[in-house]
């Protein structure tokens, strides 16, 4: 059985306002969108949170970016089971059909996913760890960051630390996917990794080199 009621009122108005305005003024473009296909030339794998803009942040268009968003901006590891795999498929096909050139991984700054996956390893959400528990279960991809950060003595810097782990360990679990290998290798695709200051409006991103965070 399927559930649905009719949009609220206030989405129906700025839906008719768009519609009067900028598509009205574009109609072109949107008609070649259509017509044509996307062609974008990044992924940006970013988290849920309302208020992680990122169109906003890159001045980006309709049709200029590839935008997957999930609890904590996370790349689970390549793992072929043959079950669902939503940002596995996402990325796939970026990578394969799309052809982006690259891939941007942007955490930010007080995310309550990082917090619920802070709270779970620490033992102060229990409630994570059951069975049943979605976030949980996908807040599991970060444990390995939580390991590396959890003797970080404050509890703030702590926190911060273990949202950089998040960017880190999504780019790592992306090499973990041929296709996204080979497309590295082949220097057809580049990977970036960012975090977002939502108070500050900072960018920073991060560096192999030094394996720190500097700004953009």
């Amino acid at each position: 059985m399927i559930v649905a009621k009719p949009l609220p009122g206030y989405l129906v108005t700025r839906y008719q306002g768009w519609r009067a305005t900028t598509y009205s003024e574009n109609k072109a473009w949107y008609r070649r969108l259509a017509d044509e296909g996307q062609r974008p030339r990044a992924m940006i794998i970013s988290c849920c949170d309302s208020r992680v803009h990122v169109t906003s942040i890159f001045g980006a268009d309709q049709g200029e970016m590839f935008i997957h968003r999930n609890i904590a901006n996370l790349v689970p590891p390549h793992e072929p089971d043959g079950e669902a795999h939503g940002t596995s498929a996402a990325v796939e096909y970026a990578v394969t059909a799309l052809k982006v050139a690259n891939i941007v991984v942007m955490g930010h700054s007080n995310c309550g996913g990082v917090k619920g996956c802070h709270d779970m390893c620490s033992g102060a959400a229990p409630e994570l760890e059951e069975k049943s528990s979605f976030v949980g279960r996908w807040m599991d991809i970060l444990r390995p960051g939580y390991e590396r950060v959890k003797d970080i003595s404050d509890p703030k810097d702590r926190t911060v630390a273990l949202e950089f782990e998040a960017v880190k360990v999504s780019l790592e679990n992306l090499m973990t996917f041929p296709f996204v290998q080979e497309a590295v290798a082949a220097e057809e695709l580049a990977l970036h990794g960012l975090w977002n200051d939502i108070g500050k409006g900072e960018l920073l991103c991060y560096v192999p080199e030094t394996g720190k965070f500097e700004p953009v």
